[in-house]
């Protein structure tokens, strides 16, 4: 596959910026905890979450990680790499934005639905990706998104994040003719 790289670091910052920002215009007290996904939805939690205490000051907001290895539909043809949750706070009449790197098809999202509700009932879930590719199979929409890239169903985007792979970037990878 060749690679084609969509976003550098710095528009990956600027859209993690603009994400915080985000979130200050719709819950300006901070009454909300993050919660990402694992792998990289959890270090983009993290800067989601140092971005908004920039932006509005005042304590920490929670930041929790959801693994998700148990709530997939696709297990008959992925074993799983159980990499633990730690959701440290009560979700209980909570607004929790979950964080991912990509959305495609939704069933990431499915499974962590599951996943977040088998911890406790939040009192409203919302959802915020890096990336929104498109090609939904479930009737799924995220309420922040970083970036809107148009792709095709047979091309991946990789988001890569220097707390994972060392460097910050968005790349597509098309497959050779």
């Amino acid at each position: 596959m060749a690679d084609k790289k969509l976003m550098d670091g710095e528009a990956v910052r600027r859209a993690v910026r603009r994400m915080a920002h985000e979130f200050s215009e719709k819950h300006p007290q901070g009454n909300f905890a993050l919660v990402g996904i694992q792998t990289r939805g959890v270090p983009l939690a993290h800067r989601l979450a140092k971005e908004f205490q920039a932006i509005e000051g005042g304590t920490p907001l929670p930041v929790g990680s959801l693994d998700i290895s148990f709530h997939r539909d696709d297990l008959a043809s992925n074993v799983p790499v159980p990499k633990g949750s730690e959701v440290l706070f009560d979700l209980k009449d909570k607004t929790v934005i979950l964080v991912d790197d990509v959305l495609f098809t939704g069933r990431t999202i499915r499974a962590a639905l599951d996943a977040l509700c088998d911890l406790g009932r939040p009192r409203i879930i919302q959802l915020a990706v890096l990336v929104d590719r498109g090609h939904r199979e479930l009737p799924l929409r995220p309420d922040f998104v970083g970036k809107n890239l148009p792709t095709s169903p047979q091309e991946r985007v990789r988001v890569r994040l220097a707390e994972v792979d060392g460097e910050d970037a968005v790349v597509l990878e098309r497959e050779k003719a």
